[in-house]
Formats: structure tokens, sequence, C-alpha cells
């Protein structure tokens, strides 16, 4: 039997891949931020490329949404190099193979409460006590309890030595006692601790947020933002280039020529494009069915024609932004023989809120049926297709997804993505050998060992062809010629912060 799917945005460790750019979130690291904020700035107008899918829940698909927007943090984020740094906690230390001790700092949630420690042990037990739990904490139990005025001690059934790391996911924001409601519904608006806090969410059309100004690390310059969801990447890059947008994230490859080159910034993230097939059902279900799938796509042409240059070739499931993982990448095992398709019919989705991705999957129909396969093509806004794609109704689906976002862990999104009782798995993939594997690189410490086992356990999987890696994304940030202090983070868990300002 299946555990249910966490719906989850598609989406380093102490292991830490060495990327520039990404930046922890949290009071004066961002560029251009200025001691307590400044005077009272222009708003910033913000378009982001998916709408809310889950009422802004922060356990769900729009967790990231509201780390990108600043409202939310956890006791800890990720910094540059990947691993793990204070956040609302200012530090911490492991207390035998099981527990860890975080100290916080001062801090306000935005409703006027102290962020104490009995506060955020709360906060954290309504995330381990979420049906389903949030993806950082698949396959993870922990519990928190309050010590003293400073110290939340977290325990965990066995030892997780990324624990500081899976904490700065965005679904494990702490918010204050008033964001918890009855049937395990979350509010964020008012609850948060970040810099931005939000005022008004118009559904899955636009939210309001005023500048907090009693956040720890001081004043925002900006005095508050005005978010639009706009699916519609064409759209946004008008809205931007007319003026009516300070920021507008993920803009379309085909419309990156249309801006001036100073408004647009492109950023190399560890974002992969995959094909991804149902291994439990229907036409996938046999392997050597999806052995022809695989051998019938030609990767090397999605870099090149359909993301014009702004994206490297498939390798594997981690590309090349985690710096570590093409030397240590082996080759797939357990490779079934393939047989042909002989008009076996798929049913392939995508969405259209990345705008490549339908014709990624269009490219994608045409190799298949070339090789042999009637394809049926179905494309939809990403909150209209989550559910289907998580409950398998689709033989194949096609995938944008940041591989470190749920805990900045390599191994988690393997967990999630790739094993029976994966949070997220989209390809239905229930593999002994590959849950074998997954386990044995989840309670690996060393870091050089962690590497090696994550690497291991990409081999089965790339083995089992429930996946093929077309492309490694890099992803363009529209900004107006005024804007400064624009966040561009390989990881897409935050775009602005106390120094965005116009």
């Amino acid at each position: 039997m299946r555990s249910h799917r966490r719906p989850r945005l598609l989406a380093p460790l102490m292991l830490a891949p060495l990327i520039a750019g990404c930046y922890a979130s949290g009071g004066g690291d961002d560029s251009g931020a200025g001691g307590d904020g400044g005077g009272d700035g222009s708003r910033l107008r913000v378009a982001l490329a998916f709408p809310p899918a889950e009422g802004l829940s922060p356990y769900g698909a729009d967790a990231t949404l509201l780390s990108r927007l600043a409202v939310t943090e956890g006791l800890t984020a990720l910094d540059a190099n990947g691993s793990a740094a204070p956040a609302l906690a200012e530090s911490w230390r492991q207390d035998g193979e099981k527990t860890w001790e975080f100290t916080l700092r001062d801090a306000t949630f935005q409703d006027g409460s102290e962020v104490t420690p009995a506060a955020v042990a709360d906060s954290l037990t309504h995330a381990t006590d979420a049906k389903p739990a949030p993806a950082a904490l698949a396959g993870v139990t922990l519990t928190a309890e309050a010590q003293g005025d400073r110290v939340v001690r977290i325990t965990t059934a066995e030892p997780d030595p990324v624990l500081p790391l899976r904490l700065s996911s965005p679904s494990l924001a702490v918010l204050s006692a008033k964001a918890y409601g009855d049937k395990g519904r979350v509010d964020p608006v008012g609850t948060a601790t970040g810099p931005f806090e939000l005022t008004k969410v118009n559904g899955a059309t636009s939210a309001s947020l005023d500048r907090f100004d009693d956040y720890w690390g001081g004043r925002a310059q900006a005095s508050g933002i005005d978010a639009r969801f706009i699916a519609d990447g064409t759209a946004r890059a008008n809205a931007l280039r007319t003026g009516e947008l300070d920021i507008a994230e993920a803009i379309p490859v085909a419309q990156a020529a249309t801006l001036d080159e100073d408004t647009r910034r492109d950023t190399a993230t560890t974002r992969t494009t995959s094909l991804l097939f149902n291994a439990s059902s229907g036409t996938f279900k046999d392997a050597k069915l999806r052995a022809a799938a695989r051998a019938a796509v030609d990767t090397s042409v999605f870099a090149k024609d359909v993301y014009e240059g702004y994206a490297d070739p498939g390798a594997g499931i981690y590309g090349p932004a985690v710096t570590w993982a093409e030397g240590k990448r082996t080759a797939p095992v357990g490779r079934a023989e393939a047989k042909k398709p002989s008009g076996a019919t798929i049913d392939l989705a995508t969405y259209d809120n990345r705008p490549e991705l339908p014709e990624v999957a269009q490219v994608v129909k045409q190799q298949l049926e070339k090789a042999g396969f009637k394809v049926k093509l179905t494309v939809r806004e990403y909150s209209r297709l989550e559910g289907d794609a998580l409950a398998g109704k689709f033989d194949a689906f096609v995938l944008a997804r940041n591989t470190l976002v749920d805990t900045g862990d390599p191994v988690a999104v393997l967990a999630s993505d790739y094993t029976c009782d994966g949070g997220y798995n989209i390809a239905q993939l229930c593999d002994k050998g590959v849950d074998r594997a997954v386990a044995e690189a989840e309670k690996t410490a060393d870091t050089a060992k962690r590497q090696d086992a994550a690497m291991a356990a990409e081999a089965r999987i790339l083995g089992s062809d429930a996946v093929v890696p077309l492309v490694h994304q890099r992803i363009i940030t529209g900004v107006g010629s005024s804007v400064q202090g624009v966040i561009l983070d390989p990881y897409e868990r935050t775009l602005v912060g106390t120094g965005t300002r116009r």
C-alpha cells in the first residue's frame, strides 16, 4: 500500500556543493543591506510563477513561496556553500548521536509574541504531526522540547547527521501559536518571523506584504511587497518590460532576448528537468518498455534547442551545479533489456508554469512516437495537475525539480522522489534495491562517504529507467534597472531580503 504523496513545488549538506551566489536568508547578508534598512523605501512589485496550491500552508507546495517572499524562516538557513547557517538559531551543538541543542537568538514573531524555545518546539511538533509529513521529514522521526530560556533540544529516533541542514527546509518554518488552527490548518498571515509580513492573500491571484519593523535582522529597505502570481511566463516578461513589475522570476528562455541585458540575470541552479515513467502501473510497469522509451529519447537536443543555451545536457539526477557529483558518478545499475513498443499507449503530462516544459514534452512525444509508442499529451497549470501526477494517473511526466530545495541534502531528494514511501514519488518507483541504497546513504555521516553513497543510489535509480534526466537548468530572473539586492539563489529558496530595494 502506497503512502500518501506529499505535494511539492518543482522543486550540500555539510557535504556542501560549492555553488556561488547562494545566500542564507536572514538579516544583513543581502546585497546592499544597510544597518536598519533605511527610511520608508518603495514597495517592491514581484511576480512569482506559481500560484498558491494549498492555501499557503508551509507543509506543501507553497513553502518556497513563503521563503522566496521573505515571510518565513527556520532555525537554520543555507549559506553560499550549501552548509547549514544560523537563522532563528544562532548556534547549535550535538549531544550524542541522536540529540542536538539549538540556541535561539532574540527574535519576535510578527504577531508580537516572542520566539521562545517552547514556541519553536510547538511549531516543529505541528510539522511532525502534519499529514502527510513535509518532505524534509521523510523517514525521520523527531521530538522537540524546550530547555531553559534559550535552548531547543531536538532528538531523532535514529542518528541524523544532517539535522541542522534538514531544519533549513522552507517546510520547517517556525510560526507562532496563532498560526495553528483546527484540523491541521496553518495560517502564515502575521505569524511568521521574516522581514516581510503577509497582510492579505487574494486567493491564487496576489498577496500583500508589509515590512516587519521588529525583524531581528534589521528593518528591510523596501516598505513592503505587492506580489502577483502569474503562471504565464510571457505575461511576466511583458509586465517587467513595461515597468509594471520590479522583479519577475522564471523568465522563459524564449523571452530572454526581449529584455534589456541589464534587466536579466541567469543563474546556474540545482534544478533538473527530467522525464519520469510510472513504474507501478500502465505501460511503463514493464521495465523493458521503460528501457525502450529511455533509449528513444535523444537528450542532446533539449539544452541547445529548447533552452537556447540556458541549460546543460542531462547527466544524472544531479547536474553540474552540484560540483562534486560528476567526479563520483558511476554507470546505471540493473537496466532491463529494451523491447519493441509495438504501439503501446502513453499518457504524457506536464505543466505550463515553466513555459519550456510543454515544448520539452512535445519533443519527447515526437521521439517516443518515432520509436513506436502512441502518445497523448496533457498540459495544465501545475496546481491543477499535481494531484493527478502524485496519484500516478499518468504514464509519463516531464518535471522540473530542484534536487536540493527540500533540505539541501542530496540524499533527501532520492528518498522523497524514488523510494517506495517517498512523499513526492511521481515515478511511482518501488524497488527494494533502490530503497536499500537510499537507506545506506541516509545513515552515512562522513561527507565524502555520504556523497559516494548518494551516487551509488543514483546509479540504481537511473538503472531502473524510471527517470531520464533531460537538462540541468539555468534560471532567468527579470530585474528592473532601478532594483538592487535581489537574491539570485541556486536553490531557489530566496528571492528578496532586507537589502532588496528600488
